[in-house]
């Protein structure tokens, strides 16, 4: 039972800091400070995908499924597993994909508008 609250408290942790990937940059617009926390964690999430980087939290939840005598995550991991054919279509992945990544750029966007000051020169 503890390993399966375990695994259960991964795949929340996971399906937060995949929201935090998706929409961090719009927290940063409140709290800048958050900025260098989110191009880790979007350059980390963009990577699992694009490049292949294996995720910790996959890893993790794998181990304590496997304790709980459960079946791990398939090979296609955690989003195959939860959010794709669950949350929207498989046939709309790479619309989902592209929404997220578009969401991040706004959102990047939106913050180097609002928190970059360009240099001024009051000697005119």
């Amino acid at each position: 039972m503890p390993f399966r609250v375990l695994a259960d408290l991964i795949a929340v942790t996971h399906v937060a800091f995949v929201a935090y990937v998706v929409v961090g940059g719009f927290l940063a617009w409140r709290w800048p400070r958050t900025i260098g926390a989110h191009l880790l964690a979007a350059s980390w999430g963009f990577g699992t995908i694009l490049i292949g980087f294996d995720c910790p939290l996959t890893y993790a939840e794998n181990w304590a499924r496997a304790r709980a005598g459960m079946s791990g995550l398939p090979e296609a991991g955690f989003i195959d597993h939860y959010l794709t054919g669950v949350i929207y279509p498989d046939s709309a992945l790479g619309l989902v994909r592209a929404a997220a990544a578009t969401a991040v750029l706004v959102s990047w966007v939106g913050y180097v508008r609002l928190h970059h000051r360009p240099f001024t020169s009051d000697t005119a």
